[in-house]
């Protein structure tokens, strides 16, 4: 009975831990719109970092994303994926500390 508790409880906190983010991305007409680069922050921009984080450039200088992560995009080390191929998307956000903090992601079509 403990083993069954203890794994729902860890089962709940993986969760709640790990679970997406309840505040969804959306498009705001009333807020600017920027067309900018998005790829992995560590192998495309040179940014410092662990593992691999989604990151856009901005007028030449490159934040890391809170609110979106590189995984929801597909799988990051496919060959269009941004650990090897830097995208165009369009983006609403805003920078604090030195992280864009997005409000809406929308990643644009693969470049051919």
């Amino acid at each position: 009975m403990k083993k069954i508790i203890s794994t729902l409880l860890m089962a709940c906190s993986f969760t709640i831990i790990f679970g997406q983010d309840s505040t969804a991305l959306k498009f705001d007409p009333l807020k600017k719109e920027l067309q900018v680069e998005a790829a992995c922050g560590q192998c495309q921009f040179n940014m410092k970092g662990k593992g691999c984080t989604l990151a856009v450039r901005i007028k030449g200088k490159s934040y890391f994303v809170e609110k979106a992560h590189i995984d929801a995009f597909g799988d990051a080390h496919d060959t269009a994926g941004f650990c090897n191929a830097i995208r165009k998307a369009k983006v609403q956000g805003k920078i604090v500390k030195g992280k864009f903090v997005a409000t809406y992601f929308e990643l644009l079509g693969v470049e051919l």
